[in-house]
């Protein structure tokens, strides 16, 4: 086990290298730059999330498809993750962390109007999409369209499954003693319950949960950045000079580097909000929208609300936590955290837990959807469903196996996971740049924003 734990962690770091740090920064910028900067249309996109185009073609609401998204981003990442990023990389991983989620949300929206222009219509009148069906119909790279739909259903079991079952039973354990076997029996019944019932299902309960939690947390944020006052601005400076001085981090953080604080702050923004990766635009292919870039829009305030807010508040909270508190331990992501948020009186503690739980269940729940999608697509259309039932299956048994194990080798071979998804999408954006420049000029260029999508064609 540790030989498979090395050689993921070899290649992880083989793919998280500068060729991938250019590429995903380098989409998200150029991305940025052609599209005339559509982050200066987030009070837009965010009003369109919450409108619905009732009479528009699709299986879910706008706000579902949204909904589902974050479900499936928001997660331990965003707290652990960010922990994790700043033990390995100093505090100015977040800084990183947070530009990726910036010139991220650029890619979010291409991905997502990606998703919408080249998605199917089944003979049932489900609507499939998502970077494998650009690739296909897209550039014709069915063969690129495979690897990626493959790397997809098997990242499920990392990053949306085993990770976020594991967190939960641990906490669960720590917090209130609770045995992990019973832990996991809960989440595979509460989990199970949900999935079955397919998209419109998944949709419904993330419509009710994201909302909660997403202000819960960021409310707590705010009341534990009150109560670390005089820490917040020093730990906002010590993020943005540790960015690009090393010597800035100083303390504990002694040894790290402008690359390995770009490195783990751009690989956690990544797993974070998932722009590049490809997942958010399987579940945006689903929406009820007039015409692509309505739902482009929509896509890239999840990674507004997901990293430039939540994952933000985070890095800020626990290295604010880290000044006041100089004795707490900088070694270990997951225990950072919790002494993090424990050193504040009241409220840390139910904050993180809560926070947590929803997230981690939530990303289970959106991880589930993207993961049937791509096994289906790998699947014949007769042998479909049937795919899909065993997938269903494996995926629910597989929470209670992360429920019960050690997986430290998990975060390596998600982080593996993540970038061999990255890849092909993100070169389906780049080389299908021309078609997204083409239909935003259409549509919001044009002042056509209203217009259904048949009335152009």
């Amino acid at each position: 086990m540790q030989q498979i734990n090395d050689f993921f962690a070899a290649f992880s770091s083989l793919l998280w290298g500068w060729p991938m740090i250019i590429l995903l920064l380098g989409t998200h910028i150029f991305l940025t730059i052609r599209l005339r900067f559509p982050q200066r249309k987030i009070g837009t996109a965010i009003r369109l999330s919450v409108s619905r185009d009732r009479n528009a073609t699709g299986d879910v609401s706008q706000f579902g498809a949204l909904a589902t998204a974050l479900a499936a981003t928001i997660g331990t990442g965003n707290i652990i993750g960010v922990a994790t990023a700043i033990s390995l990389g100093g505090p100015g991983a977040v800084l990183w962390c947070w530009l990726t989620g910036v010139f991220g949300i650029s890619t979010k929206y291409a991905e997502g109007l990606l998703a919408i222009k080249y998605r199917v219509k089944t003979p049932e009148g489900k609507m499939l999409g998502g970077p494998m069906y650009a690739l296909e119909r897209g550039l014709g790279w069915k063969w690129a369209a495979v690897l990626f739909a493959l790397f997809t259903a098997i990242a499920a079991f990392g990053i949306g499954n085993t990770v976020q079952a594991n967190a939960i039973s641990t906490l669960s354990f720590e917090t209130y003693n609770i045995p992990p076997y019973v832990t996991g029996a809960v989440i595979c019944l509460l989990a199970g319950a949900v999935i079955i019932g397919g998209v419109k299902s998944i949709a419904r309960v993330c419509t009710m949960l994201v909302p909660f939690m997403a202000v819960f947390y960021v409310l707590g944020c705010l009341a534990i950045m009150c109560i670390n006052g005089s820490y917040v601005w020093p730990a906002i400076k010590l993020i943005c000079e540790s960015a690009f001085t090393p010597a800035a981090a100083g303390g504990g953080f002694i040894g790290t580097t402008v690359m390995m604080a770009a490195r783990y702050g751009i690989a956690r923004g990544l797993f974070s909000n998932e722009s590049g990766m490809g997942s958010a635009p399987i579940v945006a292919a689903a929406a009820q929208t007039r015409n692509p870039v309505r739902q482009a829009l929509v896509s890239a305030s999840g990674t507004f609300w997901d990293t430039v807010i939540i994952c933000a508040l985070t890095g800020i909270v626990i290295v604010s936590s880290i000044i006041a508190y100089p004795d707490i331990d900088y070694s270990n992501g997951a225990v950072l955290t919790k002494a993090a948020f424990s050193k504040i009186p009241y409220i840390g503690a139910p904050l993180l837990t809560v926070g947590l739980l929803t997230f981690a269940f939530s990303t289970i729940l959106g991880w589930s959807y993207y993961g049937e999608r791509a096994v289906e697509y790998l699947s014949s259309r007769k042998r479909a469903h049937a795919s899909i039932r065993i997938y269903r299956l494996l995926y629910i048994a597989a929470l209670f196996i992360g429920s019960v194990v050690s997986l430290g080798m998990v975060w390596n071979i998600a982080d593996c996971m993540n970038a061999l998804m990255a890849i092909p999408n993100l070169l389906s954006l780049l080389l299908l740049s021309g078609v997204i420049v083409k239909e935003t000029r259409k549509y919001l260029w044009s002042g056509y924003l209203d217009k259904e999508m048949e009335e152009e064609e």
